[in-house]
């Protein structure tokens, strides 16, 4: 195995049991991204030097954090103090930030090579970047978390930060095979992130193995997480199907596959059953996208007024319509979330987690569009933690995610249940190999 084939736990391993030095690691993973950026197209600011210098200073100490020189991407709507910051948008290009954002110090206090920028879609929405999906590039990576699912899938850094605001993890997690997670809302501290809707935003990872988003976590809570361990091989999770509002709105395919994971998942031992949500959930998709696009227009009411011209079609819609959108009608969303919060969690005391689908079916042919995020809508307005697993392939030879979802602040039982089904499907022989 190269270097820049590892994932963050093994580079950390090897690094901290010096078999690996920093620098040779950053240098294979830059070695990788000459070969394959000219493709795919993921990074928005990369300087090789200053990475090299960041190795060497690691390579010179002691051994301490648990990510100890291993490269992370960062999506470029996280500040940086050392390299730009522009949003995806040409409002901000060039654009110097006095300070890291928090969850950036707190990587960088664990030991993490800060590699470069990720491309983003601009603000965090839907107008795509120019990022291709490395599994093939004539298809879109999803968004907005698009260069760092790219980087992440082609190899070219084990981890990637992402966002969240309505499936901008998860979507592109699940098109380009890797494993995305969105935490508990308000779980990682967004100081220092261009936010677009205060009460959805969420810092999320981009991963290769469900044990890699964990070791991202414990840095970015500061070293308060505790490793949850590998499962039991006598524990088995409890997994019910939830075949969400919009379940029709998956491919024939991705109805079939997923059903038949849960069949596969309950001969490896786990409890399978289903669940069927409270008759008001059908409604929470377009209270989702009523919620961000009131807060929307407020966050982003200074490039509106100061720079309309150099936004995008789509963002000035987003937040006109977000102008137009009630008080009444704010808050009634706001107190849905909180009640239907409240009506979900009896479902978590008989059941570990939920499977549905990470996205309606694999990457979308062209790159006009980031594909729809109505798999994560419900979840993002509940604040409720998921997370992306790849689970099998299209016909044609695309990955395709499956979404676990935990109970509100149960991240930890989340982690332990996604490291379980991965073992699961790997000692089937089933990962990567399962499609209809």
């Amino acid at each position: 195995m190269q270097p820049h084939e590892m994932g963050i736990a093994e580079a950390a391993a090897a690094i901290r049991e010096r078999r690996l030095g920093a620098v040779e690691l950053a240098q294979d993973c830059l070695a990788r991204i000459a070969r394959r950026e000219p493709d795919v197209r993921a990074w928005q600011y990369l300087d090789p030097d200053a990475v090299l210098r960041q190795a060497r200073r690691l390579d010179d100490e002691p051994a301490g954090g648990c990510l100890h020189g291993v490269p992370i991407g960062i999506k470029d709507i996280i500040d940086t103090a050392d390299m730009p910051t522009e949003y995806g948008s040409p409002i901000y290009r060039g654009h110097r930030p006095a300070a890291d954002a928090s969850c950036v110090a707190l990587l960088r206090r664990a030991g993490a090579v800060i590699f470069g920028k990720t491309v983003t879609t601009e603000f965090a929405f839907f107008r795509p970047g120019k990022t291709r999906n490395p599994r093939r590039l004539g298809h879109t990576p999803g968004g907005s978390s698009s260069g760092s699912a790219a980087a992440v899938a082609d190899l070219m850094v084990p981890g990637a930060l992402g966002s969240q605001t309505a499936g901008s993890i998860i979507r592109p997690a699940s098109y380009c095979g890797v494993v995305g997670y969105k935490p508990s809302h308000g779980d990682f501290n967004l100081t220092g992130i261009k936010g677009l809707s205060h009460s959805l935003d969420t810092l999320g990872t981009l991963t290769r193995s469900a044990e890699d988003a964990m070791l991202l976590r414990r840095a970015l809570l500061g070293g308060e997480a505790e490793d949850v361990g590998e499962p039991s091989p006598r524990w088995a999770p409890s997994i019910a199907l939830c075949k969400t509002p919009s379940w029709l709105e998956a491919s024939p395919q991705t109805r079939c596959g997923i059903e038949d994971l849960a069949l596969t998942l309950s001969s490896l031992g786990a409890r399978v059953g289903e669940v069927t949500l409270p008759e008001g959930f059908k409604q929470f998709a377009d209270l989702q996208k009523t919620l961000m696009a009131y807060e929307a227009a407020r966050s982003l009411a200074h490039e509106y007024d100061v720079a309309p011209q150099s936004l995008s079609g789509p963002i000035r819609e987003l937040v006109e319509q977000g102008g137009s959108v009630s008080r009444e009608d704010y808050l009634f969303a706001r107190s849905a979330s909180e009640l239907g919060a409240q009506q979900i969690e009896p479902v978590f005391e008989r059941w570990d987690v939920l499977l549905a689908p990470s996205a309606p079916g694999p990457a979308p042919a062209g790159v006009e569009s980031t594909g729809d995020p109505v798999f994560s809508r419900m979840w993002m307005l509940l604040g409720l933690p998921t997370l992306s697993l790849p689970a099998f392939e299209s016909p044609d030879g695309l990955p395709v995610g499956v979404q676990l979802i935990g109970a509100r602040l149960g991240d930890d039982r989340l982690f332990r249940c996604a490291r379980w089904v991965e073992r699961a499907l790997s000692e089937a022989g089933a990962a990567g190999g399962r499609g209809h």
